[in-house]
């Protein structure tokens, strides 16, 4: 039986994340963790009065860097679904993950759609030289751009340098206006507004022709076969690992 521990268990994803975790015979909800009406506040506090097997974070930017050192230093094994990490952090959770060989895994996006469409999008960049990156999510999203489409950028960027052949010179009138350069010169454009869940869509383009891959998410059950999957996982192996496609 894995014991299993929720950080943000009041969340939206967390609720969703308990309920799995009460879904599955082979897990046992360990505690339940979050600063507002729950068992405990802090993973420390759970820590000291519950065996922990693993824990899920669900929590919010400025928390999941210093959540995943406790949990690192404390030979708590990591499932790590709030995005806003950076890329060094990330990398001395990696370092700290090999060397105290605790599990820690990160995914961007736990929807086995988005991982697809992913690397369609990794698969594509090999014969486009231009395109840009539209995420639209929720407007209580606390980070922008998302991690996934962060993820689908450096996916993308493997096939080659730059996605902006051809362009002109370039002005902005209102700053921001064509978005956030991220790797190989990739454009992410973050639309926040009511009404989305998360959602989307990969442009490219070339003379005569464009194509774009678009996910949806319409609601956050889609996310609980990835996030029990990323558990089992974490639990058999104690390593560092970035996107559910690894395990997929």
């Amino acid at each position: 039986m894995i014991k299993v521990a929720v950080c943000g268990a009041n969340g939206k994803m967390g609720k969703e994340v308990v309920a799995a975790i009460n879904n599955d015979k082979g897990m046992e909800l360990a505690a339940q963790i979050d600063i507002k009406n729950s068992e405990f506040e802090t993973i420390e506090q759970a820590h000291n009065k519950k065996d922990i097997d693993i824990l899920v974070d669900f929590t919010q930017p400025s928390s999941i860097y210093e959540n995943a050192l406790y949990c690192l230093n404390n030979n708590i094994n990591i499932v790590i679904g709030t995005t806003g990490l950076k890329d060094n952090q990330i990398e001395e959770l990696k370092q700290l993950s090999e060397k105290n060989k605790t599990a820690c895994f990160i995914a961007p996006n736990f929807s086995t759609g988005a991982v697809l469409m992913m690397k369609f999008a990794q698969l594509a960049a090999k014969y486009f030289d231009n395109a840009e990156i539209i995420e639209l999510h929720h407007n209580q999203k606390k980070d922008a751009p998302s991690g996934t489409a962060v993820k689908t950028a450096q996916l993308m960027s493997e096939a080659k340098e730059s996605f902006i052949r051809g362009n002109c010179f370039e002005t902005e009138t209102l700053k921001g206006a064509r978005g956030a350069n991220s790797y190989s010169d990739i454009h992410i454009h973050s639309v926040r507004m009511p009404g989305y869940m998360a959602s989307q869509e990969v442009i490219f383009g070339s003379d005569g022709q464009t194509l774009t891959i678009r996910h949806d998410s319409t609601n956050r059950s889609c996310y609980m076969p990835g996030v029990i999957m990323a558990i089992k996982y974490a639990y058999e192996h104690k390593i560092f690992t970035y996107g559910l496609d690894n395990i997929l």
